[in-house]
């Protein structure tokens, strides 16, 4: 770290030099005017960009006939999370019809990707998301709505015996995985702008919790999908009730977890964020208790039962990480 003393000037004006390398790097001069953002922990950003505007990122991504189309899906996705504005997939030939297709599948699953230019050999895709219009915490509370509701109607089809609702809820899983790709490119826009936080009234802080707890919510809502596919098999079999009730408090009880979790957060209850980590143990105890009665029963339908179940624990210990989030994130600000 490079330590320079603060010299005072003219009796009234603070004055630090700044360090040469940084000038040179940044080709400043003489009388080039720089912006100062004061963060909310007291740091000071200093800037040659002078407005709130994120530079124009350019990914090319070059293709060919044979390429794996997962492959290509992946690597549009990555350059979608890492904030590249524009993505410029290009090939030497015409383009095949297989990397079309993967081209419109993409711009189908990410929020705010439209193709701007086309041509036999190019397609450009530009984010037209302004990042402003779409906050972290409405985000968040969207993931939150999707997923509890795929975990309600999971518990429905098996309390209702309907194995038409049970085959769903994986559709809904997509939106899940949307908002979550698109949290994680807010975020990392923002860590390359900083000054964006400031636009949009939030710290960088806040954007990394957030971040972390859409990962989180993305793999409940992995968990509620495992929980649908295994009810058809449940429902086809001769569980017996009490199992079957057993297996539905079991599943509201996560799922209250869930909700007190997300809750925690958006009302800054850090005390609420520890009762509900030490209500876990709770569920972990019924769990365990649904599993031995699933060892009474035949093969096939013991499995689906223990696949349930681990997914049921499983939704109550990623809330409980939720909660261990949002009471590191709140310990900073406790008075």
């Amino acid at each position: 770290m490079d330590v320079r003393r603060v010299q005072v000037t003219g009796g009234s004006s603070y004055v630090v030099t700044l360090p040469k390398e940084w000038i040179k790097s940044l080709k400043i001069k003489k009388n080039d005017p720089l912006g100062i953002f004061m963060q909310s922990d007291g740091t000071l950003l200093i800037t040659p960009k002078m407005t709130h505007e994120s530079l124009q990122k350019v990914k090319e991504i070059p293709t060919n006939p044979d390429i794996q189309q997962n492959y290509l899906l992946r690597r549009l996705i990555g350059a979608y999370i890492a904030g590249f504005t524009l993505i410029k997939i290009t090939s030497s030939t015409r383009m095949s019809a297989s990397v079309r297709s993967v081209i419109r599948t993409f711009t189908q699953m990410a929020i705010g990707q439209e193709v701007v230019e086309e041509t036999d050999t190019t397609v450009v895709l530009k984010d037209l998301l302004n990042p402003i219009e779409m906050p972290f915490d409405r985000t968040l509370k969207r993931m939150h709505i999707i997923v509890k509701g795929m975990h309600e109607d999971a518990m429905g089809a098996l309390q209702n015996n309907n194995v038409c609702m049970s085959q769903e809820i994986a559709s809904r899983e997509n939106e899940v995985d949307r908002l979550n790709w698109l949290i994680a490119r807010q975020h990392n826009i923002l860590l390359q702008n900083v000054s964006l936080a400031e636009k949009m009234g939030i710290t960088t802080r806040f954007a990394s919790t957030c971040y972390l707890i859409s990962r989180i919510i993305e793999r409940i809502g992995d968990h509620t999908v495992k929980i649908s596919e295994n009810i058809p098999v449940i429902l086809q079999s001769d569980l017996d009730k009490k199992s079957i009730d057993r297996i539905i408090i079991a599943a509201n009880l996560s799922l209250d977890i869930f909700n007190k979790s997300i809750t925690s957060f958006f009302r800054k209850d850090i005390n609420a964020s520890n009762d509900t980590i030490e209500s876990v143990s709770k569920l972990e105890k019924l769990c365990e208790e649904i599993n031995t009665l699933a060892l009474k029963q035949k093969g096939e339908i013991a499995l689906s039962v223990g696949y349930l179940v681990e997914s049921i624990r499983r939704i109550g210990e990623y809330s409980e990480n939720i909660s261990e989030t949002v009471i590191n994130y709140l310990i900073n600000d406790e008075k």
